[in-house]
């Protein structure tokens, strides 16, 4: 297949990026700081960067980093597993109520936000836990230093920052159900143990790096091993975390007396978009570390989402090696946190987000519209990576 989209970038240490970032905001930061990570010797060809890319704390956000032999943490993060899951319902957009506060609130009450947890243990979230709970003790056994006492608790909840649960319509106005969530508490604990536990590894062998947290486990060693446990159990977590949020969306729907009784039409689109995977490319099983990027081999469905007042694309796979078969896992923020809160008005975050039911207060105005780069120019920049699908736009969202 032939690839128009990407440009190539040399390092002057010998490092190549790929990058697919034709007609959107590159800053010069992201491309120093993916230069670093370039330039690292167990670095397996080269290090895609996706159209959403930014600068991230160790590797940058909407970044491909295939390695041989090692894995960085830090490249994974801390929000281990953090990902997104559709599904497709049989409602259409006149089957909803008028008022969508019912709605919104409804989801508000069944799944804990923000730094929210379950006071008891529902049934549900149980069962998931006891299937969960030997790996994790497994892990705890050997690094007692990432035990969490909020670990089933968290399971089924939303968490904060970008996170959210939305319900949106396709083209057809038909109802999807839609949610952005990770491995909670119990994975940042873990990503952020191994991340220091990596540096220190550095110092014990005098091995200096362009960045402290570029700090890697070689394969072979102790850490290595305790470290893929541990990331693909909080990957594991991460999923089981949505599926039960979103079981738990759908019954809350259900027992909305102003909706009809609906079926879920597709088997949901469930994917990670920031973790590590020992994958097989160019003939050689490589580890895949995605630091936000969705994995997007031939077929495979992903979710694109813009912000919490743009479209969001159910896209498909066209298996492109060049990338890593690998796309963008959302728009990519245009300014920090920071800046976003210093320079959107409430009045702006208000327009962006009018016809959607969702907080316009203070406290989301760093998850404004505003404040990440426009959806359809990203798309535009990934059209060899992925195909469209399905279009929705939300008329609910809940932000943590």
């Amino acid at each position: 297949m032939a690839n128009y989209s990407h440009e190539t970038i040399k390092s002057e240490t010998g490092g190549l990026i790929k990058t697919w970032t034709k007609g959107v905001a590159f800053e010069a930061e992201a491309r120093e700081q993916l230069q670093r990570v370039a330039q690292l010797p167990f670095i397996y060809k080269w290090v895609a960067a996706m159209p959403d890319v930014h600068l991230g704390i160790g590797a940058t956000v909407g970044s491909v980093i295939p390695t041989l032999g090692a894995i960085i943490p830090a490249a994974v993060g801390v929000d281990i597993g953090c990902g997104m899951i559709a599904v497709k319902t049989s409602l259409m957009g006149k089957d909803l109520p008028d008022s969508l506060s019912s709605i919104r609130s409804d989801i508000e009450r069944v799944i804990p936000v923000g730094r929210e947890a379950h006071q008891g243990l529902p049934k549900s979230v149980g069962t998931e836990w006891s299937k969960l709970v030997k790996g994790y003790e497994s892990i705890v056994e050997n690094h007692p230093q990432v035990k969490n006492t909020k670990r089933e608790y968290q399971l089924g909840t939303l968490g904060g920052g970008n996170h959210f649960i939305e319900i949106c319509l396709d083209e057809t106005s038909q109802v999807w159900i839609m949610l952005h969530s990770g491995s909670r508490g119990v994975g940042n604990l873990i990503g952020r143990y191994f991340i220091e536990l990596a540096k220190k590894d550095m110092e014990k062998v005098s091995i200096h790096l362009p960045d402290q947290d570029l700090a890697y486990f070689s394969e072979g060693t102790e850490h290595f091993t305790d470290y893929i446990e541990a990331v693909h159990w909080a990957q594991e977590y991460a999923r089981v975390n949505r599926e039960l949020m979103l079981a738990h969306v759908i019954e809350s729907l259900r027992q909305n007396k102003k909706i009809p009784p609906f079926m879920i039409v597709d088997k949901a689109v469930n994917c990670h978009h920031n973790y590590v995977e020992l994958e097989n490319h160019f003939g050689e099983n490589v580890y895949v570390t995605r630091k936000g990027a969705v994995r997007a081999r031939k077929g495979e469905l992903g979710i694109t989402p813009g912000s919490m007042g743009a479209k969001t694309y159910i896209v498909r796979g066209l298996g492109n090696e060049e990338s890593f078969q690998s796309c963008s896992h959302g728009a990519g923020r245009v300014m920090s946190r920071k800046k976003a809160k210093e320079s959107i008005t409430l009045k702006e975050h208000r327009e962006a987000t009018r016809g959607v039911e969702c907080r316009k207060d203070k406290d989301v105005i760093d998850e404004s519209p505003k404040a990440y780069k426009d959806i359809d120019a990203v798309m535009e920049a990934q059209k060899d990576l992925v195909e469209i699908i399905s279009t929705l736009k939300q008329v609910v969202c809940v932000k943590g």
